[in-house]
């Protein structure tokens, strides 16, 4: 068993996937989902830290979005990139955060990150939309920590 399947099963896995292409398909932004098992920091210290670790602020637009997840100590943020952050109302993130901590609460885990990236696809198409010149600037697998 591989470490990223200790964390979360294959299917789950394609599954959030699948909703990040899916969320990607109509915006220029960015989606990336961390998962560690455990952080020694403050939950939105070690998020910042992955954001830049997996180069979230080096996109063209700075429109990426990290959802970040401590599944041992039961924790999670999202961060969006500057770009992002300018244009989306002041409530955004902590509206989408109330909705998938509602699915966690169930033990929807995969239920409330696929939630959590379609809410931050349509608005992110609202402000970034896909162009037909646009690349994937970022990977959309998920990243696995310790």
């Amino acid at each position: 068993m591989s470490k990223t399947d200790s964390l979360i099963s294959t299917a789950q896995q394609e599954a959030i996937v699948a909703a990040i292409k899916a969320a990607e398909n109509n915006t220029s932004g960015e989606i990336r989902v961390h998962i560690e098992a455990h952080t020694d920091k403050p939950t939105m210290e070690r998020a910042i830290e992955v954001f830049h670790s997996l180069d979230m602020h080096n996109t063209a637009a700075q429109n990426g979005v990290l959802f970040y997840m401590a599944l041992t100590d039961r924790t999670f943020a999202i961060i969006g990139d500057k770009g992002i952050d300018a244009v989306v109302p002041k409530d955004f993130w902590e509206s989408v955060k109330t909705q998938v901590i509602s699915k966690f609460k169930e033990e929807a885990f995969t239920d409330g990150l696929i939630l959590g990236i379609s809410a931050t696809g349509e608005k992110l198409k609202q402000f970034f939309p896909f162009q037909k010149d646009d690349k994937n600037e970022l990977s959309d697998t998920i990243s696995i920590g310790k």
